[in-house]
């Protein structure tokens, strides 16, 4: 049995953020930036609060079989919640988006790298 990979995104609007909030995010931005992007059991948050009030949380979440993505994105919205909840942030417009990385289509370069461990 094959473990599956799946990468959760996570993404919604921050709601009346106070000006101490702002200024906490607007704080911490650094190590939410998009260029430390990427995909984490625990979830990355990423924001660029100076341009939108949008955020996006990046999970990463493993199962045996296909269907484990749905349990796998229930708990990664909860956990985008409640990270947001327990900080005081009010939010909206959860969209999230999973994709199984054992069915996503392979690069041009990753086809190369197969085809040639496959002649050898």
């Amino acid at each position: 049995m094959t473990t599956r990979t799946f990468r959760i995104t996570v993404r919604g609007s921050f709601v009346r953020l106070t000006d101490e909030q702002r200024a906490a995010l607007l704080a911490a931005a650094p190590e939410h930036d998009l260029l430390r992007a990427g995909f984490t059991p625990e979830g990355h948050l990423t924001y660029e609060i100076t341009a939108r009030d949008s955020y996006t949380f990046r999970f990463l979440e493993s199962g045996d079989a296909e269907e484990d993505i749905v349990d796998a994105t229930a708990r990664a919205e909860l956990a985008a919640e409640a990270w947001l909840s327990e900080r005081g942030y009010a939010f909206k417009h959860f969209r999230t988006h999973a994709q199984d990385m054992t069915l996503a289509p392979l690069s041009k370069r990753q086809r190369q790298a197969a085809a040639a461990t496959n002649t050898d």
